[in-house]
């Protein structure tokens, strides 16, 4: 059989055994990616499968294309994870089973739990950062306190939002649209639009918590930042929670 680098180097070194159960996980893995992933993401994990671009997109007059995942880069954009480390193994679990709603990324309910988790051990194969620094820490996230949504919340959530200067990227309404959206692009050069609120369900997920979420992580790889330092407060990250809901309903 023959192993992506990493793992060719890890039988080679005796940190895993080609008999062992880590080698057979990683087999079934390669197995479950050949038939499932490798169309879009390629055989070597870098996103250059048969289908390439999966998803084409036209907001505000600019057309984007969204390629698949190049995992040989090591960064993911739906995290629970701080802003630069990787995700867990839950956070893989998630979007491997549910997909990402609005792209070309499925959900595969449909594949057994233990083929799930034998394929993202082997997607880990295909970046060093895995074995250089491993997942990080999830950021803790508490249920929405019972104010979020209300009146009095949104209402100091759209000043949040103007402090914090969503606006530039966001446009005033929420609609993608502001001063600097036309020029963004994410980090491997292609352009790229901030998200219309305006327009339907959050790709990494519309409840409360899963935009509280997306406010703290951050979206690596794309120009949308952690907002953990920048916002300290509390109380500012869950009424800036109730503006989006507000602008979500359009």
């Amino acid at each position: 059989m023959k192993y992506p680098p990493l793992v060719a180097l890890l039988l080679l070194s005796g940190l895993i055994s080609a008999s062992g159960a880590q080698a057979q996980d990683l087999a079934r893995g390669k197995a479950v990616y050949n038939s499932r992933c490798v169309v879009c993401h390629g055989d070597q994990g870098d996103g250059k499968g048969l289908i390439g671009i999966v998803h084409r997109a036209q907001t505000n007059g600019l057309v984007t294309t969204t390629y698949p995942r190049d995992f040989t880069a090591g960064v993911f954009k739906f995290r629970s994870t701080p802003s630069g480390q990787l995700p867990t193994d839950d956070d893989l679990m998630r979007i491997v089973t549910e997909g990402i709603s609005r792209s070309g990324m499925p959900s595969h309910t449909d594949v057994a739990e233990t083929d799930r988790r034998s394929v993202i051990e082997y997607i880990k194969t295909f970046s060093d950062r895995w074995e250089q620094d491993g997942p990080g820490e999830p950021l803790p996230i508490g249920d929405a306190p019972a104010l979020v949504g209300s009146e009095e919340s949104t209402e100091r959530g759209r000043v949040v939002y103007d402090t914090m200067r969503c606006a530039i990227c966001h446009g005033e309404m929420g609609r993608g649209d502001g001063t600097a959206s036309a020029g963004l692009q994410d980090s491997w050069g292609d352009a790229i639009v901030p998200f219309d609120f305006t327009s339907g369900p959050v790709k990494g997920g519309s409840t409360p918590e899963m935009i509280y979420r997306t406010f703290m992580t951050g979206l690596d790889g794309t120009p949308m930042p952690s907002y953990q330092d920048a916002m300290p407060e509390e109380a500012d990250r869950w009424d800036l929670v109730s503006f989006c809901l507000r602008l979500m309903q359009g």
